[in-house]
């Protein structure tokens, strides 16, 4: 007997060590049940081991207590294709199969015969499924051939026990392929070329068997090779010759000077090219497309055909809009366009949104538009209008925004009938590395959550782009899902033309170097095939560029002669008068009648929630007496109003159908069914719709959809309600670089309303402040409305204002919580209806309103405490409570634009009077910091005694509100009394 050293005897047995000892156990339990239950050599080691039967099953069947039926053990087309596992049915069918088959032939076959045939089949059959999940692992898709190389033994025949003998053996694999039987080879050929090559599918993670069965038939089987006509073949060369040729062009012309060029990437061209076109044919009217600033100037010229002639103007300092518009502009390479392109007697209306440097903020504005010309359509199927997102890999992956706008793709508010999403994987960052900036082995892989098709292509294979970009394109149409289309690529300059890879990236950029272009690798490709004369290129690049040069000549006197921003649904509008424009907002009796019966009222047998039910009594007790209108009931009198006169009212935002206070209820819930009646849709027949849209839990995808819908429809009121006020700077980037300067920077207006719950009542630093402060900071160039109303028919008349005027602008209201159900913060019928409209500035309670209390006279008032929002009532009721009649209180209710004459007009009443800015919000926030110079500026105007207000309000503070009840009581305490008091009172 040989003696083994005891490291001979570890090293012998150290692979039942660790994880692999449970699954050891397993095996051995399934040997002890049965030893044909697994593999010879398997059943020989555990004979070896002598242990008693009984011993083996009850160790491995666990302690008594243990579920036999958990973990569950998962029998799914991934783990058997992964674990070598087959169901007993299919190997029973596959045995039939081919016992009949060969009967069928009048072959007897022994059934050893059929045990080998059917082993061979499944086998087979499990290699296929390994390509169809796995393959794209190994597939040719990078151009720069720097992929991760590691071996995939799934995918090597000799893994499922197939020699080099036995390639050429006839397998029954039962019309899987397309074929009744082939060989080892024919199979791995066929799975190489689908799954492997330049072209490779990634679709197994999709459980719907009907979309997953679909794209298996588009691409898989024996004669569903990528093939082009010489016409298509020709047609993907032109775009290569002038996308290549534009960004060399650019490059001799302006070099330095940053354009964020499509060099490396060119296939992108003709794979959007191709979408139009197969979009066009399936039904697509208009095609929406966000982008980031890489290759957005070709695809401006070279899909979107804006005129070589005025990019070049651009370049050399001249505007995208005529010298009588106003705005600031922006960089070439974040400016949109439309056109209209045509393709077999189709066409395609065409619009690139302008977007800021922030990577894929646009995406939400995008869909947002693409929605709202979705229901301009009446399209319920989602089909005529397509959006389309350009994508780097780094911010694919990286930023959040992505992932938001995949979560709003299936939901009923904000579908879209599916986002064509193209990648433009140039498997690099800035500067970072892939393996520095994801987690995951594409940038791609968050797009498996919603179970969208991965097309992974080889972007110097532009025959292989442009099929994926035609199959991409049909999945979209008929299954109305996203679609992903992953260009890997390269980029051949830095960052942007002026900067230097080679300090951060030096082993790619020496391949890029050495890299032929794809334009170059393709007509290799072509002369070979006999396509084109060896020296034709040179002609169709020397004519391109010389029709270039041309451009360049006319473009340094080019003019753009009008700007697109009020065509269409936008014609009846116009930019902003210098005249303050109050708009008809007033509505007749016997409207607010008939809205207000709707309002009070659900259909017979109906049953409501007991509260609800009190909530429409008192709503029908309102209409009733003409007396104590809420803030709620205002708000569905505004929208019911524009309904009837033809404008829908679209309100989406976290639990908005009841309202985060229980104060909305806007559909009504059958107590029963939960079936939903939406009293605003049945005012009258012919009336518009009202769409309320309990949103996602996201502030910043859903905010910019929203955003994206107002400027795609000018005649709807857009709103989005923040469910605390404090919760809107999730959405910062959206008011940043978009709400506030969107309209200056691209001349886009918009009519959004954000509503955002604001006031301190003790609820903590979370749940205060809607950061008043940074709108007022933003505020410039009659950008935006920015307003605090203190009534409920303010509130009615603002909202209406919006549409009831020659102009949009976005619209940013603090709202009310307490102030919702507060008994003095009410309004009158009269207040609604003939005669009456929005007030800038509001008088005292006192001089109008529900207020006993009788001021003195105007020049007898010692001080005038101006404020905003819900801090007007805590005033009021303490001034009233102490019997003050000398203390007048004015409201701004609109801070921006600046009511600057209203204020004058007021004041000049009390030129004596001490003023004084009362407010809740710390100094450093709020309202103060904007409101004292313009305050100032009145009173020097109207030459008052006291030309600069007094503060009252809380310190400065870093948080906005505290978070205790009974600091917060005694800070609240303190401000009023600050405002109120004075010597002699």
């Amino acid at each position: 007997m040989t003696e083994q050293s005891p490291s001979d005897v570890f090293h012998a047995s150290s692979f039942m060590q660790g994880h692999n000892a449970e699954y050891l156990e397993q095996m051995y339990a399934r040997y002890a049940a049965d030893p044909n239950a697994v593999d010879a050599a398997w059943q020989e080691f555990f004979r070896q081991l002598g242990d008693a039967e009984l011993d083996v099953k009850a160790e491995a069947s666990g302690p008594s207590w243990a579920r036999t039926d958990w973990p569950p053990q998962p029998a799914d087309d991934l783990t058997q294709s992964l674990t070598g596992e087959w169901t007993e049915p299919e190997v029973k069918a596959a045995g039939k199969k081919i016992k009949d088959k060969a009967a069928a032939t009048g072959v007897e076959v022994s059934d050893e015969a059929i045990k080998r045939a059917v082993l061979d089949s499944v086998r087979a059959l499990m290699i296929i499924r390994a390509y169809r999940i796995r393959g794209h692992l190994i597939a040719d898709i990078d151009p720069l051939g720097m992929r991760d190389q590691t071996p995939h033994p799934e995918l090597d025949p000799k893994s499922y026990g197939f020699t080099d003998a036995d390639m050429d053996r006839p397998i029954f694999i039962d019309k899987v392929l397309g074929l009744d039987i082939a060989t080892m080879r024919q199979i791995m050929a066929i799975v190489k070329r689908t799954y492997c090559g330049t072209f490779a599918l990634q679709y197994m993670h999709i459980s719907n068997p009907e979309e997953a069965g679909w794209l298996k038939e588009r691409i898989e089987g024996y004669d569903k090779e990528i093939t082009f006509t010489r016409e298509g073949r020709k047609a993907i060369l032109n775009k290569l010759v002038e996308a290549e040729g534009f960004e060399k062009f650019l490059h001799v012309k302006y070099m330095g000077t940053k354009r964020f060029g499509l060099d490396g990437g060119e296939a992108l061209i003709p794979a959007m090219e191709q979408v139009i076109k197969r979009g066009g044919n399936l039904g697509v009217k208009e095609i929406v497309v966000g982008m980031p600033h890489r290759g957005r100037l070709s695809v401006l010229a070279n899909v979107m055909a804006k005129p070589y002639r005025a990019i070049f103007n651009e370049f050399q300092g001249g505007s995208f809009k005529p010298e009588d518009v106003d705005g600031s502009g922006d960089v070439k390479y974040h400016l949109g366009a439309s056109s209209d392109r045509e393709f077999d007697g189709n066409s395609v209306h065409l619009s690139l949104t302008a977007n800021p440097s922030h990577l894929e903020a646009v995406n939400p504005v995008v869909l947002g538009k693409v929605r709202a010309k979705q229901d301009q359509f009446g399209d319920a199927a989602r089909t005529s209008v397509m959006p389309i997102l350009l994508h780097g890999d780094a911010a694919f992956a990286g930023q959040g925004v992505v992932a938001e706008c995949f979560a709003l793709s299936g939901l009923r508010g904000h579908r879209t009938g599916g986002t064509m999403h193209i990648v433009v994987n140039n498997q690099i960052g800035f500067t970072t590395a892939p393996h520095f900036s994801r987690s995951s082995p594409y940038p791609t892989d968050n797009a498996l959550v919603v179970e969208a098709p991965i097309f992974h292509v080889n972007g110097d294979d532009p025959e292989a782009v442009v099929h994926a970009a035609k199959v991409a394109t049909e999945f979209r149409q008929k299954f109305r899902k996203d679609v992903v289309l992953d260009i890997f690529c390269y980029r051949r300059f830095g960052h942007n033309e002026g900067d230097e890879p080679m300090f951060t990236n030096p082993v790619m950029y020496k391949t890029i170097k050495k890299h032929k272009t794809t334009l170059t690798l393709y007509t290799e490709r072509l002369v070979k095939d006999g396509l084109i004369p060896e020296g034709e290129i040179e002609d169709m690049k020397a004519a391109f560029q010389a029709h270039l040069n041309e451009e360049f000549e006319v473009g340094k006197d080019y003019k753009p002669n009008k700007a697109d921003w009020l065509d269409g649904r936008w014609s009846h509008l116009d930019k902003q008068k210098d005249d303050y424009d109050r708009g008809q907002t007033s509505i007749k009796p016997d409207t607010m009648a008939e809205i207000g019966k709707s309002l009070a009222s659900v259909p017979e047998g109906f049953p409501v929630h007991k509260t609800v039910g009190r909530l429409l009594d008192t709503r029908g007790k309102m209409f009733e007496t003409g007396t104590g209108f809420d803030w709620a009931t205002a708000e569905a009198l505004a929208f019911g109003s524009l309904l009837t006169e033809g404008y829908p009212v679209r309100l989406s935002g976290q639990d908005v159908t009841r309202g985060t206070f229980s104060q909305r209820h806007s559909g009504i819930i059958n107590q029963n069914t939960e079936e939903r009646y939406y009293p605003l849709n049945n005012i009258r027949a012919g009336q518009s719709q009202y769409e309320v849209i309990d949103s996602a839990l996201s502030e910043y995808a859903v905010l910019g959809f929203e955003y994206g819908y107002s400027m795609a429809e000018p005649n709807a009121l857009t709103l989005w309600e923040a469910q605390f006020g404090d919760f809107a700077n999730g959405a910062q980037i959206m008011f940043d670089q978009f709400i506030s300067s969107g309209e200056s920077k691209w001349l886009r207006m918009s009519g959004l309303t954000v509503l955002l719950p604001h006031g301190f009542e003790g609820q903590g630093p979370e749940h205060s402040s809607a950061r008043l402060e940074r709108f007022l900071q933003m505020c410039g160039g009659d950008n935006w409305i920015v307003a605090n109303c203190t009534t409920p028919a303010n509130y009615f008349h603002i909202l209406r204002r919006q549409l009831h005027r020659t102009f949009r602008k976005p619209l940013i209201l603090m709202t009310p919580k307490s102030l919702l159900r507060h008994k003095l913060a009410i309004s009158d019928a009269e207040d609604f209806v003939d005669g009456s409209s929005f007030h800038r500035v509001l008088w005292d309670d006192a001089e109008k309103g529900h207020s006993d209390t009788t001021l003195k006279k105007d020049k007898d008032i010692k001080r005038v405490v101006m404020c905003s929002g819900k801090v007007y009532y805590d005033l009021l009721e303490e001034r009233d409570a102490r019997s003050i009649d000398d203390v007048y209180l004015l409201r701004i209710e609109q801070f921006y634009p600046f009511p600057a004459h209203s204020l004058i007009k007021e004041l000049e009443r009390f030129k004596g009077a001490e003023m004084v800015w009362c407010q809740e919000e710390p100094k450093n926030q709020g309202a103060w910091s904007f409101i004292e110079p313009n305050i100032e500026w009145t009173l020097t105007r109207i030459k008052a005694k006291h030309t600069r207000p007094t503060y009252a309000g809380r310190a400065a503070s870093a948080s906005p509100a505290t978070g205790l009840a009974s600091q917060h009581k005694s800070q609240q305490a303190a401000l009023v009394n600050a405002a109120l008091s004075m010597e002699g009172n």
